[in-house]
Formats: structure tokens, C-alpha cells, sequence
């Protein structure tokens, strides 16, 4: 592509001026940003982003994470001067424009391609749904971990098909969010050389100077994590940037870290470097006097101007073309030389399993004693693992606790060393996991992270950002309960669950013996755009006799009845229970069988899955004549007033918990067999006498 710095500038000033009237227009969002780092995004995608716009979803394409999600103008800009093109649902181009100038005019108005923060799935081009800041950069360490493992995997030395690049824009509250270091720490001692972060210092935060609460010496920090430092005064200094960049992608041992001096809302002077600039519109005479400042029509708004999008198309678009065609054609011949690797790569990207992925997934004998359901977990994890090779995971240093371990021939760590390890140690980092876990699924792997379920709480942004962006993320939490003894209120968890249950998009599992975790694994690696949290206990679970009781394949629906009244009695009280106390129901059962009292009991492990069953299966689960009904859990007792209705009972916590052995916590917390048949003759007892007044 022929130099011509005007022509550039005009480009520059094009994504500005489309950001500021987008802005204006909507009366909302932050003009600054996009304005300041112009430059710097312009010189990234025109001369080094490796990236078709025709083919969006190129496998082998550089990622682009705009870590600060509020700049979205400047990557709505550039899709559309790039002219980057739509794809549906599945994948398919539909060739019209990824985002169009009436798009960018629609920007942060309903069901527009251009919300306030970049959407995954809502818009072509975007890579990761970003906003909450320091997310994206995780994001990002998962990808590029993601490329390392697909280069080990499919790579050969005649063909190698994998050598893409991630890229991050981050700013300020990028690197003061405390995610940003645990994801930076872990990639630095993964030596992610594919990964180039360009850090916008331009000290303005909302509430003013980044000097209020922030000095820190990034670049020092940065080395210390490992990672290669570069420093670029002026942000619009186009030489200085495109020379950091041709460093960066030298650098073979490190990550590499581009700091970039600019001012926000450059070429606003009037607002320039104050927080109204971050984050409101400018006003109708600010932005006259920045198009004034950039030679541009005063009276024109949303202008392209002539050459613009032909410059992107003789950069971005020429250079990205050529490049897929390559590739694509180097994956053709790759095709018929290694057919089985290539079929697996298909599948990947089709987000299907292959055949005989479930053959191994072993049916666990009724036992009292039973095992842990993190110990059943395991198993199950890893006969499944073995035969799905894009299964990859671990957990934040607690995987001999989770039992997520890959113990199968092969499996190995994934260190700097074994880019095809497939067990991760991702450290005493839950935030960190959980954001990299998204970047690993956004890649087309099938990811999960472990830990304690009380630590849930230390993730909870990524795994709500896993249900928007409708990744297949799994999260298996383990220490489900007040099992946890000894270790007290800080470790037993009480309100986790109402969290992850109220998380729209996310399946909740909590299954009650280890069949029902085999099919809680089986419901979690087949749904599709859903992420899902698999929680198990420390404690063992009696393996309950399932030629007595009902097939753990209910698990499927959400809620099944898992013994029943005998003859089709219709029973005259429910009891409901998830996870470790479905055995506390079962023993009651039983006991009021014996006293000719018909009962039944329904699991629950998956209350959203039982949601979305027809009425018709659910009121053949939950009668809704039947309304003597005990709900029991070791957890809050949000949510279950909807099973049991106002006058049912409810055996669950109203406090933290308390630092004992296991049997007096039950004791005292009522979690035994006499409390809960005491609360279901109650119930019997309240609805007969009810009957009575009739």
C-alpha cells in the first residue's frame, strides 16, 4: 500500500468525528477514548492486524479485544470503514455489513448493532463482550493460550497452520481493576509471546487526574511479571507506535506490554483531559470546534469522506484477504494429508462432540457409604476427557480438592514448555480463571475452572459475562455446603447458590449421588450457548439404588421424582431436595412409607433447566394440588417459596454457618432425618386440618 500520511490522517480524523457525533446524537457514551486512540487503533488494523473482513470468523485471524469497552465508537467505527462483513447465527457471511453507517447513528438505542458496550454475538467483529474493565484483558490471555494449544495440536512441520496474535486496548481502570494482574501474571509465566497489550495512559478516570488514587510504575510492575515493556510518548505519533509494534511482534520469550501516552478527547481542547470528555457527550459547540480543529465540515455529521473506505480496503482488507486465501488454501492440502486432525478441528468449530464421547462415562452401584460428589466428578471428567481432546481446564490451585485433575496418559500440564498440556494451573487467581476460562470458550475450546464454591463469589463478573455472551464455559465448585465443617462460616457457602440460580442464561447443577453428577456432565457438554456450574460436595453421598428408585436421567429435566407413592397413590406430602440432602429425603420417605403415609420425593438438581420443561411435566413433577410440601438445602432459602409455596416448609440456612464437625453442624442446623420428618408430618397435618374447616 502506497504511503500517503494525509490520506491517513483523514482515516484518523473519520473515526473520530464518526465517535463524537454518535455520541452527541445518542446524548450518551464517551467520546474521549475512541477520539484519543485513533491513531493508535487506525496503525493497528490498517498495517499489522492480520484480519479479513469478508471472512470475520477466519480461524487463523489476530483477535482484537477492546479491553475498554466504553471506547466502543472506535470499534464501531472501524468495522465499518473496514467494511467488515455480517454473519448469522451459525457462522454464515450474509454479506451485509458487520455495522453500517446507520448502525453507527443508532449507537446505544434498542436492538441496535451498537450498544453502549461491545456485545458478543450482536455484532460481527467484536471478539469478546467487554464494559466491566479488566475483563477483556483476560479474555485475552485465554485466547492467546488458546492459540499456543491449537499451534501444539494441529501444527505440523510441513503445515503450520496456526500463528495468530491477540491484541488488547486497555486503559487506566484496566490495569487499576485488580484482574488485570492476576491475568497479566499468569501470562507472563506462560511466556504468551502471541499476546501485545496497548495500554492507554492517559491518567483521567471518571472522578478526574488518575493522581487521586493511582502512581503506579506500570512498566516496572510489568517487568516484573515477565513481560516486555515498550513506551510510546504521543499517541499520535504514527512512527514511534508502528516501531513498538514491529518490537513487539519480535519478542519471542514474553508477553510485551506498549504503553502509549495520549490525551483523552484529543482535538477537543476545550474538554480535553478532564473526566466530561471520558464519559458525556461533548455538546453540540465542542464538537463544532473539534471538527474545526480537524479542517472538517462543521455541518456534516456522520461523513465519510471520499478514499476512506478505499484506503481500508487497500490495507486491512487487501492484506487480510491475501492472507486467508493462503491459509485456506494451505488448510486444504493440510485436509487431505491429516484427515482425522482436520475432522477434529472441524467439530471444534462446529461446537459438536465426537462420536463415542460419552462410551466411558461409568454407572456407579448403589452404595450407603457412597463416595464425594467431587470425587464421582472426577471420574466422570476424566472419562470423558480422554475422548474429547479439546477439553482443557483446571483449577485455581485447589485441583487435588476438586478432583479436576487430567490423570490420563497424555494429558500433562500446560506450561510455557507444553503448549498442549491439558491441565491448566491458573493459581490462587478465581477472578483471573474465570475471564481466561471465556477467552479459552470464545476459542472454541470446551473450558472449565474449579474451585470452592464460596469462591464463586471471586468470579462471579466472569461467569455473568459467560451467560451473556452465551459462551460453553463450565465451572465445577466443589465444598457445596456447611460439609465443609472445621473450616467454618468463611468457607461454607450459603448464599452462593440464589447467586448462580439467579444468573439468567447459566445452568445451575447440583446433583445428589454420583449418578446424577454423570448426567450433570452429560446436560453440561451438550447444551448449547450456555455455560453451566456443576456443583459437588466434599462430604460422601450414599449412591443411591437406582433399581429402587428412578433413573438419574432425570436429571435432564431439572427436577424428577425420584420415589414415588406406591400403586399411583397420589402423594400426600413432597419432599424436595438438592445435592447432599437428597439422601435426607430418601430416609425420610422411607420411613413414612412404612407408616402407610404416601410421599414423594423430587430431586432437583437444575432449577432453570426445570423452568424451561412445559407445564405439563412440571405439574406431573410438583402437583399443584398437592401443597404439603418440605424443601431441603444447605443453603439460603431464596427461591424455594416458588416450590413450596408460602405455608410449605422449608429446611435450609437463615445464618452463616459455625466451625464444627460435620454431624453437629447437621444437628444443629436441622439438617437430619427426624428434623425433616417432623416438618413433613407438619405439613400433612396443616393441610388436613385445612381440609377439616372446608
Amino acid at each position: 500500500m502506497q504511503n500517503d500520511p494525509a490520506l491517513d490522517q483523514l482515516c484518523i480524523n473519520t473515526i473520530r468525528t464518526l465517535s463524537m457525533d454518535a455520541v452527541q446524537k445518542a446524548n450518551s457514551g464517551h467520546p474521549g477514548t475512541p477520539m484519543a486512540l485513533a491513531p493508535v487503533a487506525y496503525h493497528l488494523w490498517q498495517n499489522h492486524l492480520r484480519y479479513d473482513p469478508d471472512e470475520p470468523l477466519w480461524p487463523n485471524r489476530d483477535r482484537f479485544v477492546l479491553s475498554v469497552g466504553h471506547a466502543s465508537m472506535l470499534l464501531y467505527s472501524l468495522l465499518h470503514l473496514a467494511n467488515v462483513k455480517a454473519v448469522d447465527e451459525d457462522g454464515k457471511p450474509t454479506g451485509k455489513p458487520a455495522v453500517s453507517l446507520e448502525d453507527i447513528e443508532r449507537f446505544r438505542q434498542i436492538d441496535s448493532k451498537t450498544p453502549g458496550h461491545p456485545e458478543y454475538r450482536m455484532t460481527t467483529g467484536v471478539e469478546t463482550t467487554t464494559g466491566p474493565l479488566g475483563q477483556g484483558l483476560g479474555n485475552s490471555v485465554g485466547m492467546a493460550m488458546a492459540a499456543r494449544w491449537y499451534e501444539n495440536r494441529f501444527n505440523k512441520p510441513d503445515a503450520p497452520l496456526f500463528d495468530y496474535r491477540v491484541y488488547a486496548l486497555c486503559g487506566d481502570g484496566d490495569m487499576m481493576e485488580g484482574i488485570s494482574h492476576e491475568a497479566a501474571s499468569l501470562a507472563g509465566h506462560l511466556k504468551l509471546s502471541n499476546l501485545i497489550w496497548i495500554y492507554d495512559s492517559n491518567r483521567v478516570t471518571i472522578e478526574g487526574h488518575t493522581d487521586l488514587a493511582y502512581s503506579d510504575d506500570v512498566e516496572s510492575r510489568f517487568r516484573g511479571y515477565n513481560w516486555h515493556t515498550l513506551h510510546v510518548n504521543d499517541a499520535n505519533d504514527a512512527a514511534a507506535f508502528e516501531a513498538a509494534l514491529v518490537e513487539a511482534n519480535s519478542i519471542t520469550d514474553r508477553p510485551t506490554l506498549i504503553v502509549v501516552n495520549s490525551i483523552i478527547g484529543w482535538g477537543a481542547p476545550h474538554k480535553q483531559d478532564t473526566a466530561s470528555a471520558h464519559g458525556e457527550a461533548l455538546g453540540v459547540e465542542e464538537v463544532a470546534l473539534a471538527k474545526k480543529f480537524y479542517g472538517w465540515p462543521e455541518d456534516k455529521f456522520f461523513y465519510v469522506p471520499d478514499g476512506v473506505h478505499e484506503r481500508f480496503a487497500a490495507g486491512i482488507g487487501a492484506r487480510g484477504k491475501a492472507a486467508r486465501e493462503q491459509w485456506q488454501a494451505k488448510y486444504d492440502t493440510y485436509s487431505k494429508q491429516y484427515p482425522e486432525l482436520s475432522r477434529e478441528f472441524a467439530q471444534m468449530e462446529a461446537h459438536e462432540l465426537p462420536v463415542g464421547w460419552d462410551t466411558d462415562i461409568p454407572t456407579f452401584d448403589a452404595d450407603p457409604k457412597g463416595m464425594a460428589s467431587r470425587e464421582s466428578s472426577g471420574k466422570v471428567l476424566n472419562a470423558i476427557a480422554a475422548r474429547v481432546p479439546w477439553i482443557i481446564g483446571g483449577a485455581a490451585d485447589l485441583s487435588p480438592s476438586t478432583k479436576t485433575n487430567l490423570k490420563f496418559e497424555g494429558a500433562g500440564s500446560f506450561e510455557y514448555d507444553n503448549y498442549g498440556g491439558r491441565n491448566l494451573h491458573f493459581g490462587i487467581r478465581e477472578h483471573g480463571m474465570g475471564a481466561v476460562v471465556n477467552g479459552l470458550a470464545l476459542s472454541n475450546l470446551r473450558p472449565y475452572g474449579a474451585t470452592f464454591l464460596i469462591f464463586s463469589d471471586y468470579m462471579k463478573p466472569p461467569i455473568r459475562l459467560s451467560a451473556i455472551m452465551e459462551v460453553e464455559a463450565i465451572y465445577v465448585f466443589t465444598h457445596d455446603s456447611i460439609g465443609v465443617g472445621e473450616d467454618g462460616p468463611t468457607h461454607q457457602p450459603i448464599e452462593q447458590l440464589a447467586s448462580l440460580r439467579g444468573v439468567p442464561g447459566l445452568t445451575v447443577l447440583r446433583p445428589g449421588d454420583a449418578n446424577e453428577v454423570a448426567e450433570a456432565w452429560r446436560v453440561a457438554l451438550t447444551q448449547r450457548r450456555r455455560p453451566a456450574c456443576i456443583v459437588v460436595s466434599r462430604q460422601p453421598l450414599p449412591t443411591l439404588d437406582r433399581s429402587r428408585y428412578a433413573p438419574a436421567a432425570g436429571v435432564q429435566k431439572g427436577a424428577y421424582v425420584l420415589a414415588d407413592a406406591p400403586d399411583g397413590q397420589k402423594p400426600q406430602v413432597i419432599l424436595l431436595a438438592t445435592g447432599s440432602e437428597l439422601s435426607i429425603c430418601v430416609d425420610v420417605y422411607e420411613k413414612l412409607k412404612g407408616e402407610g403415609i404416601a410421599a414423594r420425593v423430587v430431586s432437583m438438581p437444575s432449577w432453570d433447566i426445570f423452568e424451561r420443561q412445559d407445564d405439563a411435566y412440571r405439574d406431573a413433577v410438583l402437583p399443584p394440588e398437592v401443597d404439603a410440601r418440605v424443601a431441603v438445602e444447605q443453603a439460603a432459602t431464596l427461591g424455594w417459596d416458588r416450590y413450596v409455596g408460602r405455608l410449605g416448609a422449608q429446611v435450609v440456612m437463615h445464618t452463616f454457618g459455625a466451625s464444627a464437625p460435620l454431624a453437629d453442624l447437621k444437628k444443629k442446623f436441622g439438617f437430619t432425618p427426624e428434623r425433616v420428618y417432623e416438618a413433613a408430618k407438619q405439613q400433612i397435618a396443616r393441610v388436613q386440618g385445612k381440609r377439616s374447616q372446608e
